[in-house]
């Protein structure tokens, strides 16, 4: 794979740089647990004004040209199609959290991150003219079946802790746990999620711009990611001011003490730049891709990968999967390994 003399150094230090994103994503969820008095409509807003606004913004900035700005950079053609993919995907985003709440972090991101790896990966390969039968394609091919097979493997550990639990474990662990409207829901999660990746792939005379002006080759994705993630706000603001109206609780933002206030607006900040830490790497770890066509093109398969491992981890982490039986461990295991072993494959 990739040109002769390709440095290998290249693909390590990219994939290294992808899990470190990667694992701040899975983190993000863990300071929402600390968020007081508010609803869940309430905190998942905020936490989306700095994840899908403020953080995106200050990244871009960064792939500004010298002697430009970032307006005129963003006026570049092409420019709503990414705002549009961001608004599709803001329904995956939305829908995402709900997994979580009916699943949990391990099944939930599990099932939902699998379906957005394969259709995230395969489409733009489609849609770019890759033939995936063939060659570098093929390898990319086989790198999503790898990764669906770790992550029903992983789907599978879930249904046997599932089976394992009794109602009032299944409550304890996930307060809202629901098995069949959990898994829709994940998987309409993941069809819209994969409209993130279409979104930055629909901004390469952007990101090409960016590039020619002299900006980073580091950070040049940024104002894409930007666009994206806006469209995705808008998606998600309006779904929460309108659970706001509906649920009478859009008192809450300010009805709290103000100590709480400052303790959930900080909670929420760093919940945001963990989440958009994730995207933050992509666009880094890709810039070490550059010489090996299947790995810029598998490079968001290796994103959902490596949440998937580490939202496992967190589910471990946070007692998911207390009392399961050997058997579940060894199945969740072996799916981990299964995941870890797809990482690799285009890699070749």
């Amino acid at each position: 794979m990739g040109g002769e003399g390709f440095d290998i150094m290249n693909i390590l230090i990219g994939l290294l740089i992808i899990a470190i994103g990667s694992f701040g994503q899975s983190s993000s969820y863990v300071p929402v647990r600390k968020i007081k008095d508010w609803s869940w409509e309430c905190f998942w807003l905020v936490q989306g004004v700095f994840a899908w606004l403020v953080f995106p913004f200050l990244g871009a900035l960064l792939a500004v040209p010298e002697g430009d700005t970032l307006f005129s950079l963003l006026q570049s053609s092409g420019t709503y199609m990414p705002v549009f993919y961001g608004v599709l995907w803001g329904v995956g985003g939305l829908t995402f959290g709900l997994s979580m709440r009916y699943l949990g972090v391990a099944l939930g991101q599990s099932i939902s991150l699998g379906t957005c790896s394969a259709f995230g990966t395969i489409l733009p390969a489609i849609f770019g003219g890759m033939d995936l039968l063939h060659g570098s394609g093929l390898l990319v091919l086989t790198g999503v079946c790898v990764t669906l097979a770790g992550i029903a493997v992983i789907g599978y550990a879930g249904s046997l802790r599932a089976q394992n639990m009794t109602e009032e474990e299944k409550r304890a662990a996930i307060k809202d746990f629901a098995l069949t409207k959990g898994l829709l829901v994940a998987l309409l999660a993941g069809v819209m999620s994969a409209c993130f990746n279409l979104g930055l792939e629909a901004g390469s005379t952007m990101l090409e711009k960016a590039k020619a002006g002299g900006a980073s080759e580091l950070f040049a994705l940024n104002p894409v990611i930007l666009l994206v993630t806006t469209g995705g706000f808008i998606t998600n603001a309006c779904y929460y001011i309108y659970q706001n109206i509906k649920n009478k609780t859009d008192k809450e933002y300010f009805s709290v003490p103000g100590n709480v206030l400052t303790h959930n607006i900080l909670f929420c900040a760093l919940a945001g730049v963990l989440w958009y830490s994730q995207f933050f790497g992509l666009g880094m770890g890709k810039s070490y891709f550059t010489e090996s066509p299947a790995m810029m093109a598998f490079s968001w398969s290796i994103l959902m990968s490596l949440n998937v491992i580490f939202s496992n981890v967190w589910g471990i982490v946070l007692k998911e999967w207390k009392g399961v039986s050997k058997k579940t461990i060894g199945v969740l295991i072996t799916g981990i390994v299964i995941l870890i072993i797809s990482l690799i494959i285009p890699g070749l």
